[in-house]
């Protein structure tokens, strides 16, 4: 049984470590940082790609002789693998640490993968999938917290959507592996997709040494009792960055944040925190997350059954399609996330979300009408997946920004775990039934332009509820729980009634304004 708890700490810590951490200019340590836990979406593009070209494979006599539904049994565990590690992992990345569990949860992915690699049979594959799903899962709380919390405020959005879009990067490396993985003129058939399975361990395994040497978090150090530390790691980078002849700008106390209690959540204070609390955001987080899982599963996972049923186009050449749809998505985000920094999170979130949903409304309609070949329909796809691949980033870099940092990592998991859920489950279900039901193109015109809808709902929200968090430090756009705490504690001291914390959770806004010097934090 969980209880609320709080440790105060022997005096009130006050520091300057968030806005020294926001003014830095860009160093080679923010590029070890982004290409090290980066790495993530990597392996998970290299994942899905890889096991949905092998799926028919596995069904091969030669091979483990899987069943239909075994196949598709086994893609959902790995989600199912997902859920589980994000929603664990990302409670113990808020408690124990960003950098314990960014070690922990890419281990678990190297282990569970590999050992996939050596399946003998369906239950021994199935287990060994969920395994690997938990540690992507695990990864994405934690990495995601990480990076948001390491990259100074002018370069966050950008950087975020980066890092987030090289998933499609790894899904180009896993496309091109199998065309000779699976080529059986090259390796047996129970031999080729072994081997592709093993691509991700050895990237990771290759990235392992240079994830050793990132810091943990200062911000989490100094929410969590730790400022010396924290103090200590700041220093090094700036130190780092005058080494390289980069100038780093002095900060005044005035920008410094002050820490009174050290707040330990309880799973109730969680559900409190995010449906009360943040209740708008909540919203947003919920609308952006699950529209864009559900456009993604809907539109990626049967892209090949859309190929084959409609234009005729044979297993073999499939990846033919699949690699310059990879490339839209890719260059998406790195291409249009300057604008989320210079023009503004409210625009660009919500101006890509209904860009993407119009244009994919009009491509369906033009499917409908049977205007478009394998090629224009192609086309089409990389245009509207260019904007849709940054509004898919960027919603992972609103639920990052939007809440204080004591749980950051846990609400990454559990928007995570319910877009999962929603779009991860029922979209690829839905559209592959649409599309088998006879040649019907009415019926996946219909698919389509729910899909378009929720994309739109999902800009919509964001465009009159979103928060302005372009180039403001994440204690600005989201104060510190142990930020407000002070707030209470000065309230007893001042002798105020009727329960100073309670207070504080029913006046948030108030709270979060006296407890920053120096910050305008916004519920």
């Amino acid at each position: 049984m969980t209880t609320d708890r709080a440790r105060p700490s022997v005096q009130p810590i006050r520091s300057t470590v968030p806005a020294r951490l926001d003014r830095l200019p860009w160093t080679r340590f923010h590029w070890r940082v982004i290409v090290a836990l980066g790495i993530t979406w990597v392996l998970d593009g290299v994942e899905i790609t890889i096991a949905g070209s092998i799926a028919d494979r596995l069904r091969d006599a030669g091979t483990l002789h899987f069943s239909s539904s075994q196949v598709g049994l086994s893609a959902s565990l790995y989600l199912f693998g997902e859920v589980i590690g994000a929603l664990v992992f990302g409670r113990l990345a808020d408690q124990l640490g960003r950098r314990k569990l960014f070690i922990v949860t890419l281990g678990i992915y190297l282990v569970g993968n590999a050992l996939t690699a050596g399946s003998t049979g369906f239950v021994y594959f199935a287990l060994t999938r969920i395994v690997a799903g938990a540690g992507i899962g695990g990864e994405y709380a934690a990495i995601n917290s990480a990076i948001d919390e390491l990259i100074p405020a002018p370069y966050r959005g950008r950087t975020d959507l980066a890092v987030n879009g090289t998933y499609w990067l790894g899904a180009m490396i896993g496309a091109a592996a199998n065309v000779a993985f699976l080529n059986e003129g090259l390796f047996g058939v129970n031999v080729g997709w072994r081997l592709g399975l093993l691509i991700g361990p050895v990237i990771g395994l290759a990235i392992w040494p240079l994830r050793r040497h990132i810091p943990e978090s200062p911000r989490w150090l100094l929410t969590h009792g730790q400022p010396e530390e924290a103090e200590r790691i700041v220093s090094e980078i700036e130190a780092a960055a005058n080494e390289q002849g980069i100038k780093v700008e002095p900060v005044n106390d005035h920008e410094a944040i002050e820490i009174v209690d050290r707040v330990e959540l309880s799973y109730r204070d969680l559900a409190r925190t995010l449906l009360r609390d943040y209740r708008r955001r909540s919203l947003i987080g919920f609308a952006l997350m699950t529209t864009q899982s559900f456009l993604y599963n809907a539109i990626f996972f049967t892209y090949a059954l859309i190929l084959a049923e409609f234009y005729d186009i044979s297993s073999d050449k499939v990846s033919l399609f699949i690699f310059p749809f990879a490339v839209g998505n890719l260059l998406g985000p790195i291409v249009l996330g300057p604008l989320f920094d210079s023009v503004g999170r409210r625009v660009m979130v919500g101006g890509t979300y209904v860009a993407s949903g119009v244009l994919l409304f009009i491509t369906g309609w033009m499917f409908n009408r049977g205007s478009l070949t394998a090629l224009s329909q192609t086309l089409l796809w990389c245009i509207i997946f260019f904007i849709a691949s940054a509004a898919a980033s960027s919603a992972y870099l609103t639920v990052s920004e939007a809440f204080p940092i004591e749980i950051r990592a846990q609400a990454i998991a559990f928007f995570f775990a319910i877009a999962t859920l929603c779009g991860g489950v029922v979209a690829p279900w839905l559209f592959a039934t649409l599309i088998g039901s006879g040649h019907d193109r009415g019926k996946v015109f219909l698919g389509y332009t729910f899909a378009a809808a929720l994309m739109v709902i999902g800009g919509i929200v964001e465009a009159i509820w979103g928060v302005d968090a372009e180039r403001r430090s994440l204690e600005s756009v989201a104060t510190p729980l142990s930020a407000r705490a002070a707030t209470a504690s000065d309230a007893c001291a001042s002798g105020l009634t009727g329960g100073c914390a309670a207070h504080v959770r029913r006046n948030p806004d108030a709270a979060r304004r006296r407890a920053l010097v120096g910050h305008g934090g916004r519920g």
